[in-house]
């Protein structure tokens, strides 16, 4: 391997633990912040808060989701050959589509809220909270173009604080707005005999930290991207390559790039949106009551699906800085340099989605109980025990799609997350309709459909460039790592909660975990030297592991 290749390598990794870190900080805001927002709206509030967003994540889909890895992938192969010019026509096209389709989708939600909310999702109240969010949309639209842009640079950096910076004052705007528009609502619902006017107001409360926490992200990278423009001029100057694409170019290259982009990410993601309506029909028809299922459902939003989408930031984060590296490396035509890349970003991906499944198997109720401790979390900790595998499964298609993406098979994760989707659906209703699962036959049918997408995304990658994925120190060695981790953190939590409490037990637990999964996986030689110092103060990292003599080497 030569030393630009291990420099390339570094700087990737360097810059996807950059955003993975960025990921993991704004999850763990998440996951905070929600508790008092819980709190405040109930579950019955979350319930519409959740709907609210299962529609308003469509329309991400459709508008601004794929901008980010479409404009990044487009950019990066530009630069890549020095076509400078080229790149920034890439992104005042993107621009211009994400104003018109931002835009369009925003009105289209604002106005038909009420139809959407009452006729297809069943929920009536949840109009309310869909209202404010539709402005987000073509926000959301032109962050992702702008995000998108710096990391076909090959920075992640503006990303990651403005994801940063975006949750904060989410959190705090949430919070704000969920308990004065829950007084509010109360009033309101005094005059009409309606107690459900509380929680609905509170739960459009809560979503309109996520609108002013994504226009501060917007200002904050918009801010980034005209201080760098200059910059950007100066390489434009120097762009002397002879290729000069026209607009009506751009747009369609934007276009074949975008749409199959969108057509994957639907399809990826729209099982939430499914689950939602299926969920609330079904129970609906099965005689619950509203409030009952806007309950279930605010429990699987509240607290599953916001501890489970902390590894899943990783992963995203991670698939995101792997296309523009990727792209780069498929313009050299060297097949093992892709094959390397790609198995690096899926064992570092399966390093920290292994551990985190095993972790809600063993310690789903403690961890729950000390973020949720006004809760009921009976119901929540059954359902992350029992979808803690789609953990490692979402987290490892994410990659397999952004890996096809990269290699310009744009249809492939397409047609594989349709054909996963269809199973998913046909599992859910049978386990709704037939078996009455209730709310857990939603989180059993999500291990089905990331299992399936799983399946057939590794059978293309195996088809298109002959890639199986190694498995020893992908899979089995973190596996068993994860195991001695889970039988010590167990063990630790009942001793301790003997002691000091359930609380301080789950601390000492999960600290306790940290330090044996970090061991295990060096010392089962599940990670290398040259790895450890490929990572963030990898070289501080690699001196700790020799004084403790789990790598070879003498300490200096």
């Amino acid at each position: 391997m030569s030393e630009q290749h291990k420099k390339n390598e570094k700087n990737f990794l360097i810059q996807g633990s950059i955003l993975a870190i960025a990921g993991v900080i704004t999850k763990l805001i998440g996951a905070f912040y929600r508790i008092p927002l819980l709190n405040i709206i109930g579950t019955e509030g979350n319930g519409y808060y959740s709907v609210a967003f299962s529609i308003y994540s469509v329309a991400l889909m459709l508008t601004s989701y794929s901008l980010p890895l479409a404009v990044s992938k487009l950019v990066s192969a530009r630069v890549a050959v020095g076509e400078y010019k080229n790149a920034n026509k890439i992104f005042r096209g993107a621009m211009t589509f994400a104003l018109l389709a931002g835009g369009i989708v925003s009105l289209l939600v604002f106005f038909g809220a009420d139809f959407i909310a009452t006729t297809i999702m069943h929920l009536d109240m949840s109009a309310y909270a869909l209202r404010v969010l539709a402005p987000c949309i073509l926000i959301v639209a032109l962050l992702g173009v702008l995000r998108g842009f710096f990391q076909g640079m090959g920075s992640m950096i503006p990303t990651a604080i403005s994801q940063v910076i975006e949750q904060i004052v989410n959190a705090v705007i949430s919070i704000a707005g969920a308990y004065l528009l829950f007084n509010a609502g109360r009033a309101v619902g005094k005059t009409r005999g309606d107690k459900s006017f509380g929680p609905a107001y509170a739960a459009a409360g809560g979503t309109l930290g996520t609108v002013l926490g994504a226009l501060s992200a917007l200002i904050f990278v918009g801010f980034i991207f005209l201080a760098y423009h200059k910059v950007f001029k100066k390489k434009m100057k120097r762009d002397h390559s002879r290729k000069r694409e026209s607009y009506r170019t751009v747009y369609k290259v934007l276009f074949v790039t975008i749409a199959p982009v969108i057509l994957s990410a639907t399809v990826y993601n729209i099982s939430d949106f499914v689950d939602t309506a299926l969920f609330n029909n079904v129970m609906a028809a099965q005689g619950f009551s509203k409030k009952e299922y806007a309950s279930l459902l605010g429990i699987f939003q509240g607290q599953y699906s916001t501890m489970i989408n902390v590894p899943l930031s990783i992963s995203s984060a991670l698939a995101a800085s792997l296309v523009p590296s990727l792209v780069a490396t498929v313009q050299t035509g060297n097949r093992k340099q892709v094959h390397n890349k790609i198995n690096t970003v899926s064992r570092f991906n399966m390093l920290i989605a292994i551990p985190c499944a095993v972790g809600f198997i063993t310690l789903a109720k403690p961890i729950l109980n000390l973020l949720y401790f006004t809760q009921d979390n009976t119901t929540a900790a059954r359902m992350l025990q029992m979808g803690a595998l789609s953990v490692v499964f979402f987290c490892l298609s994410t990659v397999t799609n952004s890996v096809l993406q990269g290699l310009d098979d744009m249809m492939t994760p397409v047609k594989n997350a349709a054909i996963s989707l269809v199973i998913h659906i046909v599992t859910l209703f049978l386990m709704l309709v037939v078996l009455k699962w209730n709310i857990y036959a939603v989180v059993l049918s999500k291990i089905i459909f990331s299992g399936a997408i799983c399946i057939l995304n590794a059978k293309a990658l195996r088809d298109r460039i002959g890639y199986v994925q190694e498995k020893k120190k992908t899979f089995l060695i973190p596996t068993l790592a994860s195991l001695i981790m889970g039988v010590i953190a167990i063990v630790i939590h009942l001793i301790f909660e003997l002691f000091a409490g359930p609380y301080i037990a789950t601390i000492i637990a999960l600290l306790a975990a940290v330090a044996a999964y970090g061991v295990s996986i060096v010392a089962l030689g599940g990670i290398t030297e040259e790895e450890l110092l490929g990572m963030p103060k990898g070289a501080a990292l690699v001196t700790i592991c020799r004084r403790l003599h789990l790598i070879r080497g003498e300490y200096k």
